[in-house]
């Protein structure tokens, strides 16, 4: 690597999302060979030659590391984006890891979506269930924070209904609760440091560029 050249830093969400970030970025010609050992316990992980760096962490810390600047890049699901709330540009749709954020219950709780009510709602996701009841439906929730299985809250009564992730609605189904509404779509995006994408302007834009063709439509 040239010794002028600053590296740029990429934060990715551990599991699924890193391996198929990584796949797309092999398609045009990053690679990180360390990164495949599953058995490294290194933390950073260098392409010296084209001035890459990586580290993986939770999904829920990606935001924090780009807009703080200790990451250039970071790949993560709109989701934890929606929920971090943190300031950074969204650049890219990856277009993998897609699903839907929704409003689920049993049937018998979609009348209290509808007229106003109060209503309690349990969900991993505060923050996407206070803006959705609060600024897009104008009712009043009481928003329940859970760590763990929500779909256990409406069955024993702790919350009418949740807001939870859906890929397939399976889960949901055997536990006898459906979509009563949806909220967005979710998929895996691109977040961008603000100052980095001033400092670093060209070899990101052109990152994104070849990140662009390589998109499964």
């Amino acid at each position: 690597m040239a010794k002028e050249m600053k590296y740029i830093t990429f934060a990715l969400a551990k599991g699924r999302l890193a391996k198929q970030t990584l796949g797309l970025l092999e398609q045009i010609g990053i690679t990180c060979e360390e990164m495949k050992d599953e058995k490294t316990r290194k933390l950073i992980f260098v392409n010296e030659e084209l001035g890459f760096k990586f580290f993986l962490s939770k999904a829920t810390d990606v935001p924090t590391y780009v807009e703080m600047g200790a990451a250039d890049i970071g790949v993560v699901g709109k989701d934890t984006i929606l929920e971090e709330g943190r300031k950074l540009y969204e650049v890219l749709d990856l277009n993998c890891g897609k699903c839907r954020m929704c409003v689920a219950g049993p049937l018998s709780a979609k009348e209290l979506l509808n007229n106003g009510s109060l209503i309690r709602v349990a969900s991993k996701y505060p923050a996407i269930a206070k803006d959705y009841f609060y600024n897009k439906k104008h009712q009043t929730a009481e928003i329940i924070k859970l760590n763990g299985s929500v779909e256990l809250a409406p069955i024993v009564g702790l919350s009418e209904v949740i807001v939870d992730i859906v890929e397939t609605g399976s889960t949901l189904k055997e536990n006898g609760l459906e979509v009563l509404e949806e909220i967005c779509p979710l998929s895996a995006r691109v977040v961008v440091n603000e100052v980095s994408m001033k400092m670093q302007h060209g070899r990101i834009t052109k990152l994104i560029q070849q990140l662009k063709t390589v998109i499964p439509r």
